[in-house]
């Protein structure tokens, strides 16, 4: 057996010993079924408001891609977020220093045991879910085939092009911020152009030459990461910014002060937060426009736009609680109501300004009156997010990921207020006063909510941890 594939395979049984001592390997396991089933109930849904097989795979693309940049931030979030959710550990990406092999074949290594291990434990399940359509005849077998192949293409290309990124920021900030604006202009002004480098092209139009350059673009990202990451230094080597602490709780209370040092100090800073709202941002343009050119629909940009940023906060609630012990907050006289207070302040503080200048971002495209719903919408979904997630997970929001019971639920809780808004943005054209009248109601509603929420997950959570 070779190293690599030693490598390969004892990261592969690495990760999921993790998952299964984390979440419980029972239901852990159950994670895939509960994929499919989603996502067979979800094309139910959509199909009920006449969107299209096409529009929907389009969409899936999209999330799939997203879902790859997310799991390729191990290149910003790196150590700090392995050692706050698992404590004192090594992987073995992180055993250059330890073992004899290069830090470059650990990365090339751990990208491809990523794309692996997620194609069998979700990408798969994924397109499981579209069986029902393919034995009605909505899709042919060779269809479903090459959508799995796209699919998993797409997410190692989000995946191997999240860490290229990240590896262009350990080398020059300058760089990355300029690539960025530039793939942000990219998809506002030239979506199609774009499209047509991706997986996806492959599968709208199957031929030699979109093969060709998807594989192309595809093994570039993966060379691109593993050869220009540098690992930042340990947080452990890093001086406590004692003057930037006392400024922050000049300004505001000592939790939402902390709350910002913390994300500030942490592995890809702030700009982290903006990375992640402006991978959702552009993966929402692209899919308007493929919605707009596959129908006759005129969405609304600013409703989509405001609630997908609005739904895309959940990373930015993980980012300012990454770090917390629960336990060392029984131990302070003030209650988990200022901390959470406090969380409430961080939270918008990271994410306002950045899902606003997306917003004016899409000026390029939509009109200001579309996008001022945007502006409002945006804040609100923001909240009940807040909410939402503070009461079901308390300070450990990393527990979504593989907990079937708490996915579930938490999807649900998303989907209630999300399918109402997105049904509202695609009606714009059609019926715009009702549209925005639903609109704004939904929001105001579930920031009620998430309010009520936020309020009432510091008295549940001192019981639980009590209990504990």
């Amino acid at each position: 057996m070779s190293l690599t594939t030693r490598l390969f395979s004892r990261m592969f049984l690495e990760e999921y010993r993790l998952h299964a001592e984390l979440f419980g390997r029972d239901r852990f396991l159950l994670f895939p079924v509960l994929t499919a089933l989603l996502t067979g109930g979800g094309l139910y849904l959509f199909s009920l408001t006449g969107s299209s097989v096409a529009t929907i795979i389009a969409g899936v693309h999209a999330l799939v891609f997203f879902f790859g940049l997310q799991v390729g931030t191990i290149g910003l979030v790196g150590r700090d977020a392995l050692r706050n959710v698992l404590g004192d550990v090594t992987l073995l990406v992180f055993s250059a220093r330890t073992l004899p092999v290069s830090r470059r074949r650990l990365l090339g290594v751990f990208i491809w045991k990523d794309i692996v291990y997620y194609l069998f434990f979700f990408l798969t399940p994924l397109v499981l879910g579209f069986l029902p359509i393919g034995l009605t005849g909505g899709l042919s077998l060779t269809s479903l085939a090459l959508l799995w192949v796209t699919v998993a293409a797409t997410f190692a290309l989000g995946t191997a092009g999240s860490l290229a990124l990240a590896g262009v920021g350990t080398r020059s900030k300058l760089a990355l911020i300029g690539i960025v604006a530039l793939l942000i202009v990219g998809i506002i002004r030239e979506p199609a152009t774009l499209v047509g480098f991706t997986p996806y092209a492959l599968y709208l139009q199957p031929t030699p030459t979109t093969a060709l350059t998807s594989v192309i673009v595809l093994a570039g990202a993966l060379v691109a990461g593993p050869l220009l990451f540098e690992p930042s230094a340990s947080r452990s080597l890093r001086r406590t910014d004692a003057g930037r602490f006392r400024w922050l709780r000049s300004v505001t209370d000592v939790y939402t002060a902390r709350s910002l040092l913390e994300v500030s100090r942490s592995s890809g800073s702030v700009w982290k937060v903006g990375v992640s709202l402006g991978v959702l941002f552009g993966v929402a343009v692209l899919l308007l426009e493929r919605l707009a050119e596959a129908t006759a629909i005129s969405p609304s940009g600013g409703i989509a736009f405001g609630t997908l940023l609005g739904l895309g906060t959940f990373t930015t609630y993980n980012w300012v609680t990454q770090v917390d012990d629960p336990d060392e907050y029984l131990r302070y006289p003030d209650a988990l109501g200022a901390v959470f207070r406090g969380k409430l302040r961080a939270f918008y503080a990271c994410s306002l300004p950045f899902g606003f200048a997306y917003l004016a971002l899409g000026a390029l495209r939509y009109p200001l009156t579309d996008l001022a719903l945007g502006i409002i919408v945006f804040p609100l979904v923001g909240l009940y997010v807040f909410g939402l997630t503070a009461y079901i997970t308390g300070f450990s929001a990393n527990e979504l990921l593989f907990d079937t019971a708490l996915f579930g639920l938490y999807g649900v809780g998303l989907a209630v207020v999300s399918v109402p808004l997105l049904v509202a943005a695609l009606a714009y054209g059609t019926a715009p006063v009702q549209s925005v009248g639903v609109a704004l109601g939904v929001a105001v509603v579930a920031a009620a909510i998430g309010a009520v929420l936020a309020l009432r997950a510091p008295g549940r959570w001192h019981e639980k941890l009590r209990a504990e």
